[in-house]
């Protein structure tokens, strides 16, 4: 399975909104496709944004 694929691909959408979503909420602009001028800086803090609000979320439905 290559890297860029989802497990889910019906869920590649959303997951392309999260990402633009938090990448909004850090007020670093996304362009549709290709952003290969983020920093790195840019695009682990967008990565790690939505690690930490998955987990947040996963807490919150536990049972």
């Amino acid at each position: 399975m290559a890297r860029n694929s989802s497990m889910v691909p019906e869920n590649q959408d959303k997951l392309g909104n999260f990402k633009s979503e938090v990448a909004s909420s850090l007020n670093i602009n996304l362009k549709q496709g290709y952003n290969g001028d983020l920093t790195s800086r840019e695009a682990g803090s967008i990565g790690g944004e939505m690690v930490k609000r998955m987990i947040e979320y996963a807490e919150k439905n536990m049972h």
